[in-house]
């Protein structure tokens, strides 16, 4: 320690020591409180004062901080003469690889998660056809992103397929396509909209979608239009029976009537 660093022979301030150890000063003043390193000498101006000694426990605080261990394990280990170090450190170890894979887990989490704003499913091509159905339009499915990407919809989409797995896919798309079946069925046995059967179906419909993200029945009353005036919906719900998609349209309509909402003035809301 060279003299300028002293303010007398016996020691140096505590500026000077946490300058020389590389922590804050008031790190070394709460060090000092808790009994864990203080300074030992007095000058006679009555300023405390850290001596070398001091100082070598500042650095070993100071290391054993760095490994990550805890001020209380640190004071076990420098003043219990019956602690093992070595204990302590392989403990600290065994902590760390806890953290380790927690934070792997939580890596894979947040890229999953980054994927699934970016892709919608996290399926590849072969294994949605397979889920599906063969009529299923993977490349329709990724633009869809281009469409409700920027709503809260999409993001609450995102988040539930991040976590699921291929089997709840194909639980989902077995309830829908069971669904589906059933809405055909229900135009075939000439079930009018608005009434008991069909109200059923549109309410077994919302439960079904909500899978996707919370679905109101407002916004339910936007997917009917929307089912009855794309091309590509329409085409699908009148392939499983011709006029359905219409039919299941004004099915919705007539509930959400049911429910005090007017369908002509429904917003996605």
């Amino acid at each position: 320690m060279v003299e300028s660093e002293r303010d007398s022979r016996d020691g140096v301030t505590v500026g000077a020591a946490a300058e020389l150890v590389g922590v804050t000063v008031r790190t070394l003043h709460h060090w000092d409180e808790i009994g864990l390193a203080s300074p030992s000498v007095r000058t006679t101006a009555g300023y405390r004062q850290y001596t070398d000694p001091d100082l070598q426990r500042l650095l070993r605080i100071v290391a054993y901080r760095e490994a990550g261990l805890g001020l209380d394990a640190v004071r076990e280990v420098l003043d219990d003469a019956t602690a093992e170090i070595g204990a302590t450190l392989r403990e600290q170890r065994a902590q760390l690889a806890e953290r380790i894979q927690d934070l792997q887990q939580l890596d894979e989490r947040l890229e999953r998660m980054t994927e699934a704003h970016e892709r919608g499913i996290l399926l590849n091509d072969e294994a949605q056809s397979e889920i599906f159905g063969a009529d299923w339009d993977a490349h329709r499915s990724r633009q869809a992103r281009t469409v409700w990407g920027d709503s809260v919809q999409w993001a609450q989409f995102a988040e539930r397929s991040a976590s699921r797995t291929r089997e709840q896919w194909q639980s989902l798309s077995a309830a829908m396509s069971t669904l589906q079946l059933d809405l055909g069925n229900a135009l075939d046995q000439g079930f009018l909209p608005g009434g008991p059967e069909a109200n059923a179906l549109v309410e077994r419909h919302r439960e079904v979608f909500s899978h996707f993200f919370p679905l109101t029945r407002q916004m339910q009353v936007c997917l009917g239009r929307m089912f009855e005036s794309d091309p590509g919906f329409s085409a699908h719900y009148d392939g499983i029976r011709v006029g359905l998609a219409s039919w299941f349209r004004q099915s919705i309509d007539e509930c959400a009537r049911a429910h005090g909402i007017d369908p002509e003035t429904a917003t996605w809301q």
